[in-house]
């Protein structure tokens, strides 16, 4: 019974915002679209780690909405420092899952994306508690291909989308 509730995920989610930092702790470009390799995750953003489980951050509409209710401010997305954000599916469900993105780019969930001492001097005194469990979450890329503002983002099950 749980196995199946964890795989039964009908939403699909859409992308409201794409962005890179080109310097590691620069501040983030807003791209309406981005190339997205294996190798180096998205093309012009500082991050090339070695162990590829962060090449992409990704965090909820929905969150940034609590997020700012909590603070009582408007939260930009850039202010979260994460590379894309989701609207309309819950990316927690896709814990040890491959996702698709846009036509080609697939993902796969690789763990929680918390926030850190930035946000307190990003979004104000309590920024980092207000970010704590609405962080988004960490993913490395299994193919590549162009994610475009506007893409869907939906789960890839056994038997391919669902």
């Amino acid at each position: 019974m749980m196995e199946q509730l964890l795989n039964t995920i009908p939403q699909i989610g859409s992308i409201d915002w794409i962005g890179i930092r080109k310097v590691k702790r620069g501040a983030l470009e807003t791209l309406e679209e981005v190339i997205v390799t294996v190798e180096n995750g998205l093309t012009g953003d500082h991050y090339q780690g070695n162990s590829k489980k962060r090449q992409v951050t990704l965090i909820q509409a929905e969150h940034l909405d609590a997020v700012a209710s909590i603070m009582k401010r408007t939260v930009h997305p850039e202010l979260t420092r994460r590379n894309i954000v989701v609207r309309g599916i819950n990316l927690l469900a896709l814990k040890d899952k491959q996702f698709l993105i846009g036509e080609s780019v697939v993902l796969e969930y690789t763990g929680a994306c918390h926030p850190c001492s930035r946000m307190e001097t990003n979004l104000g005194p309590g920024g980092y508690n207000a970010m704590r469990g609405h962080g988004g979450i960490t993913a490395k890329v299994i193919k590549g291909g162009k994610i475009r503002k506007g893409d869907n983002l939906q789960w890839i099950n056994n038997e391919g989308i669902k």
